[in-house]
């Protein structure tokens, strides 16, 4: 559709321009040319408009469409992108909004953010200039500067800042702010974060929140017509189809190359689809369509610390609801000789080779790529024999020969749940399920909504996306005081005291080693830990790649490090045509 209506654009303007050049082109009447002695004109003109008409329809028609693609795109201004990459977070319910979730943990190209992070993960400011932290590491501030005006020209300042800190913490968004006391601007250009508890990880915080003006916040209006302070200010949405940005003129930071980006929501299928008939410039795509070729366009895929992995549930089925009301318990994954069963049984490269068409990596403690990876917490996989013992010693058997274990009449099976609609962790379900019948162990998979999911996590299996250079994220899964069923946080209600000790060192340890040896211990002390060789609380599976299609020209600069959701406009300001 989008390449049909920009065909007829670009013929209407021709038109335009040809009617331009007929001399006394009467068009309030008809066309019809008044001056005397013209009248050759006429036939001339007739014949011009209607040759004009015929070149309209037929760039216009689904086979020139398709035919013509990549000369429509080539029309187009070189420091114009479109582009469709649904891991941006695709189309946000709530509109471009960070307090209810927009740019989270990725650039959010229409806002600013305090800090923000290089290619390699380290800290960098963006609107802060500097920070301080008191000894007891309950208050945090941060100097911002002192030229930076939002899209309406009025003026950012600490007030913004702390007003959005405040509103994200109160709204209990996707950023879990409940850290933080309170946000006071000391004066026009400093602010003061107040906390609740000393945790070093606050730092994160900072990075992941884009500043909203204050002035022209409305939680009810101001996702559809965000004003930011960032590269890019918002020019309009399409709802279900696609939004338009366009560069800064104001921006205080590097200018940047592309000068309009219009982002398209589509599936992945379909922005293959759009990029092969050379409708879009840049396209998530499908790992199995990574190893295409298409005339024009490369591929490239990022590797990412986006982690793929299962959450089994660690009590048996008491009949306990949560607070919300949903069945708390599973009688077989709460028995560790199963989830260590399947967690050294499994192949994960196997997982890899055919569900991620080979693009990813093995996975095994969801942060094996990150400083508080253990690596000591890393197991040989694939291993159906020694799983098979596992079992048998935790009194697993087949007795009744239908290749099922059993235990007590229970039967080794239970269901494991994946989004509808991702792809990928279907594929890994799958996969997963296939490769637990070698060991006995029946799984069904089931694809729910994301409602049903959260009502059902607490007692069945899910397929998990994680991956964030907030460390936090260790905390919320495994703490056992953590658990929230508001926020889906440690939905296996796992309790392990040895692991809360060492997740407590490590979130309120303000020097960075100390804190990354107890992320580490807390997978695995030798002893304990939630990994495979502790708990097996959960089974990491696998860290996926991040796919795209793009413009052979397209120099996308230094891609930062991939986290869950990707961020493939983390190095925006450095792209340009080759």
């Amino acid at each position: 559709m989008h390449g049909n209506i920009k065909h007829f654009t670009t013929g209407k303007n021709r038109l335009r321009n040809i009617v331009k050049v007929i001399p006394d082109f009467d068009k309030n009447r008809g066309g019809v040319l008044i001056k005397k002695n013209q009248q050759y004109l006429l036939i001339g003109s007739i014949i011009i408009i209607i040759a004009a008409f015929v070149v309209i329809n037929s760039m216009s028609s689904p086979a020139a469409d398709s035919e013509q693609g990549s000369e429509g795109l080539n029309s187009r201004a070189s420091d114009e992108l479109v582009v469709a990459v649904g891991t941006h977070g695709g189309e946000p319910e709530a509109g471009f909004d960070p307090i209810t979730g927009w740019g989270n943990s990725r650039e959010p190209l229409v806002q600013s953010t305090l800090f923000k992070r290089d290619s390699k993960a380290n800290l960098i400011n963006d609107l802060a200039t500097d920070y301080t932290v008191s000894n007891d590491r309950l208050k945090w501030t941060v100097k911002i500067r002192s030229d930076v005006k939002f899209h309406d020209g009025m003026p950012l300042t600490a007030k913004d800042v702390a007003f959005t800190f405040n509103t994200a913490a109160n709204a209990g968004g996707s950023i879990d702010l409940s850290v933080l006391e309170k946000a006071t601007a000391v004066d026009d250009y400093t602010v003061e974060f107040k906390l609740n508890d000393p945790q070093s990880t606050f730092i994160n915080k900072l990075v992941a929140l884009g500043i909203v003006p204050e002035h022209a916040y409305n939680v009810e209006t101001y996702g559809s017509n965000p004003v930011g302070s960032g590269p890019y200010k918002f020019v309009q949405w399409d709802k279900g189809q696609q939004v338009i940005f366009e560069a800064n003129p104001d921006y205080y930071g590097q200018e940047p190359y592309f000068k309009k980006l219009t982002m398209l929501f589509m599936g992945s299928d379909s922005a293959f689809a759009a990029a092969k008939a050379g409708q879009v410039n840049l396209a998530e795509i499908p790992a199995s369509y990574a190893n295409q070729e298409v005339d024009g366009m490369k591929i490239i895929s990022l590797d990412s610390i986006d982690a793929r992995g299962i959450s089994f549930p660690m009590n048996p089925n008491a009949g306990e609801k949560t607070e919300n009301g949903y069945a708390i318990g599973n009688d077989v994954t709460s028995d560790p000789a199963i989830r260590k069963a399947l967690n050294i049984g499994i192949d994960r490269q196997a997982l890899i080779e055919g569900a991620l068409n080979g693009q990813g990596k093995e996975e095994f403690t969801g942060v094996d790529k990150l400083p508080w990876g253990n690596k000591e917490a890393v197991f040989e996989d694939g291993d159906i024999e020694g799983a098979k013992k596992i079992l048998s010693e935790g009194g697993w058997t087949d007795t009744d020969g239908d290749g099922i274990v059993e235990k007590n009449e229970l039967k080794a099976e239970f269901t494991l749940l994946y989004p509808a609609n991702a792809q990928e962790r279907q594929a890994l379900a799958v996969s997963v399920s296939e490769e637990a019948k070698k060991l006995g162990i029946n799984i069904k998979v089931e694809g729910k909504s994301w409602d049903e999911i959260y009502s059902l996590c607490y007692s069945t299996p899910n397929v998990w996306g994680y991956g964030s250079l907030d460390p936090t994220d260790i905390y919320l899964r495994y703490y056992s005081k953590s658990y929230d069923p508001s926020t889906q946080n440690n939905v296996i209600m796992y309790n392990n005291s040895a692991v809360d000790s060492y997740l407590r060192t490590a979130i309120t340890s303000p020097d960075q080693e100390t804190a990354n040896k107890n992320w580490q211990l807390a997978a695995w002390d030798g002893t304990t830990g939630f990994s495979a060789k502790g708990d097996a609380s959960w089974m990491w599976m696998a860290t996926i790649n991040y796919v795209y299609i793009m413009d052979e020209d397209l120099d996308i600069g230094a891609p930062k490090i991939q986290p869950h959701g990707a961020d493939i406009f983390g190095s925006i300001l450095e792209w340009k045509r080759a």
